[in-house]
Order: C-alpha cells, then sequence, then structure tokens
C-alpha cells in the first residue's frame, strides 16, 4: 500500500465503494401515501403517452386518432382520480397517525383559571345536586 492509498481510505486493490450512506433530507412519506403517489405518477407517465400517440395519429391522419384521443379523454379522468387519491390518502393518514395536538394556551389559562376558583371556594364551585325521588320510595 502506498502512501496515497492510506491517506484516502481506499482498499490497496483499488476498489472503491459503490455509494456512501448520507442522511435524509425530509422524512420518507408513510406507505399508504407512498403506494397512492406511485401509483398517480404510473397513471399520468401512460395518460402523457397516449396524449403523444393521440397527437401523432391526428397529424398523420390516421383512422386510430379518434380512438386515441378517447382513451386519452379517459386516462386523463382517471389521472385526476390518482392525484386525488394521493391528496385524500395523505390527508387521512394524517388525521389519523398525525401530530398530536396539544390544547392551545387559551384554553390551558382557563384550564387554570377554573382550577384556581374551584380551590378557592370548593364548596360554591360544585354544581347543586337535582332533587330526584327519594330511593326506595314507591313511584
Amino acid at each position: 500500500m502506498d502512501a496515497m492509498d492510506k491517506d484516502r481510505d481506499i482498499p490497496a486493490h483499488g476498489a472503491r465503494p459503490l455509494w456512501t450512506e448520507e442522511p435524509a433530507r425530509r422524512r420518507r412519506l408513510p406507505d399508504p401515501v407512498r403506494a397512492s403517489a406511485v401509483r398517480a405518477v404510473i397513471i399520468i407517465a401512460v395518460t402523457l403517452v397516449q396524449t403523444m400517440v393521440a397527437t401523432l395519429c391526428t397529424l398523420a391522419g390516421s383512422w386510430s386518432a379518434f380512438p386515441a384521443v378517447l382513451a386519452t379523454v379517459a386516462s386523463t379522468v382517471v389521472a385526476t382520480w390518482g392525484v386525488l387519491d394521493v391528496w385524500v390518502t395523505r390527508q387521512v393518514w394524517r388525521q389519523r397517525y398525525g401530530v398530536v395536538s396539544g390544547p392551545s394556551s387559551t384554553a390551558r389559562e382557563l384550564r387554570r383559571q377554573r382550577r384556581r376558583a374551584r380551590k378557592a371556594d370548593p364548596v360554591t364551585s360544585r354544581p347543586a345536586a337535582e332533587p330526584g325521588p327519594a330511593r326506595g320510595a314507591a313511584a
């Protein structure tokens, strides 16, 4: 091993690592959201290919232009559904597993005031018991 190999931490036979691990810049999407996003991207790619085929068939005056345009319109509807699916799946995931929200500072302060009032005067802060039939009395 010569001096250059020691400085670069490369094995003597010249093999270099294929990649180096780097921390992710963003957190990974949740699995259901990622699955719907992949589905949407594939649908959109197919729609774009169909659009090009329909355009070229129309320019060439081919008999298949009309069916290609119809397929493109249908595919556009499906692609719109795919994008909405990503959005809805993301919102549902956020509602189920998202950030747990705590009470706001205003609500917290109101609770503290009520607690202080209860501690200061425990008898008047309790609601009065409603009069009802006596236990064991026949109705």
